[in-house]
């Protein structure tokens, strides 16, 4: 159960606050309440469900940034096995805000490759709060061309704000980091299937965001830019941020409505920071479904989806009347 609490998800908190000290309360006096503790709990999860199920775009971004939420190391650790960590760019430094190496989901042989944050701040300052710098990108471009060589099927993780934007990307090049990646992703023979499970913020998701499945956790979103950069654009002021999540369609919901993801993978009630073990098995049986679904494709057929996938995304018609 996390121990951080969303302003929307106060009526929870009041409840089981209430059941805490009806629990205390019989045990204390040696009282059988057991009846009024269960119709508590029911309570709880009734209303719990009722919050989550009907969250705006700006909740739904606040879930997908919980400090408790599961990370890509915490997916690694629940889903895989024998899962062995590939370091560094072989040109300028080891990026903590990516990780990645081959690893076994049920046996079958993968390399999984995602954003990292951290949950404090020593942590979070080692991976940089999740913005990678173009090393990190580098360095996850050198795994999968890596995984394709061995022609093992590549999983990748996004959740982060962005990528790094500050002088030393810049000085390091990360806008041609992220473009040569998009551009040999496509490249790649073996599939690949991206899942956002939590942030998937502008290029700095897209670096590793191409692939055959695009997939994203009930309560992540994918955005090019985040509401309160959105806000601070076009209103003046990051206040508005609400108005923007509503407007710019970022949620899962959204996105697969437009075409622009497969598939969204359920999260348990409440949030994936609710239940790390659980949001691991669902996404696990997701991918390996998926996986079993590209491996009969062969590498010109993966190619050629993957391509007519990102060929298809934005496409619209317009008609007019002429003078």
């Amino acid at each position: 159960m996390s121990s951080f609490t969303l302003s929307f998800e106060k009526p929870v908190l009041e409840l089981e606050n209430k059941l805490h000290e009806l629990e205390s309360f019989s045990k204390a006096q040696d009282i059988d309440v057991s009846h009024e503790i269960e119709r508590m709990k029911e309570k709880i999860e009734a209303t719990r469900a009722q919050i989550y199920a009907h969250l705006s775009a700006w909740q739904k971004v606040q879930v997908a940034r919980h400090p408790d939420r599961p990370f890509t190391m915490d997916y690694i650790n629940n889903m895989t096995s024998d899962f062995i960590e590939l370091h560094g760019d072989r040109i300028h430094a080891d990026d903590r805000a990516i990780i990645g190496g081959f690893a076994k989901i049920d046996g079958r042989k993968v390399m999984i490759i995602g954003s990292q944050k951290g949950r404090d701040t020593k942590s979070n300052l080692g991976c940089n709060f999740g913005c990678a710098y173009p090393e990190g990108y580098r360095k996850a471009l050198r795994l999968m061309r890596l995984a394709d060589k061995f022609n093992v099927p590549i999983l990748t993780l996004i959740d982060t704000p962005g990528a790094f934007p500050g002088l030393e990307s810049e000085e390091r090049h990360i806008a041609e980091a992220i473009a040569v990646n998009l551009r040999e992703m496509f490249t790649l023979r073996v599939p690949i299937i991206v899942t956002v499970i939590g942030e998937g913020g502008s290029g700095g998701a897209l670096g590793i965001g191409v692939g055959n499945r695009i997939l994203l956790l009930e309560h992540a979103y994918y955005s090019v830019i985040s509401p309160e950069g959105c806000a601070a654009i076009l209103f003046k002021d990051r206040a508005y941020a609400d108005r923007s999540a509503e407007a710019l369609k970022i949620t899962a919901q959204h996105l697969l409505e437009y075409k622009l993801a497969d598939e969204i993978v359920p999260e348990p009630r409440g949030g994936a920071h609710t239940d790390h073990k659980a949001a691991a098995e669902n996404l696990k049986k997701v991918l390996l479904r998926h996986l079993e679904e590209l491996n009969g494709q062969s590498p010109e057929e993966l190619m050629n989806s993957r391509y007519d996938k990102f060929r298809a995304m934005g496409v619209f018609s317009e008609t007019g009347t002429s003078a």
